[in-house]
């Protein structure tokens, strides 16, 4: 597996994240960001076509679920509660079997779906057909 060690020079991101990488799969179905702001980092997926996996809304949540997963530099993953988006079709494409890091999460692209896991092993696997948190 690659490590795409300059993508974070490569791309711009909000002004408001300290850094900031986006991305998205060959597809252009899973458009993902990996993001440090005010010290804390976390990965996002957003999926643009899916069959849901999930069909329960997160607790305390009053915005869009379901297409977005989320983990942070510690704990497990987790079904996002938002009212934004990563998408992006200027995001630059992840090819298949390579990998993005920052801060302690790594989110690699597969032919099988996009895969994000911090240094605990807890993160999420997203696809069209299946969305897992871990």
């Amino acid at each position: 597996m690659k490590v795409l060690a300059l993508l974070p020079l490569l791309l711009a991101g909000p002004a408001l994240a300290d850094d900031y990488i986006g991305f998205q799969s060959p597809t252009g179905n899973i458009h993902c960001a990996i993001y440090r702001f005010d010290g804390r980092t976390e990965a996002r997926c957003d999926l643009r076509s899916y069959t849901p996996s999930y069909s329960r809304r997160p607790p305390d949540c009053d915005l869009d679920w379901g297409m977005a997963f989320a983990v942070g530099a510690s704990g497990k993953g987790a079904l996002a509660c938002v009212g934004d988006t990563v998408q992006d079709p200027g995001n630059p494409v992840l090819p298949y079997g390579e990998a993005v890091s920052l801060g302690g999460i790594s989110c690699v692209s597969a032919q099988t779906g996009m895969t994000c896991t911090n240094r605990e092993g807890h993160g999420f696997s997203v696809a069209k057909a299946k969305q897992r948190i871990f």
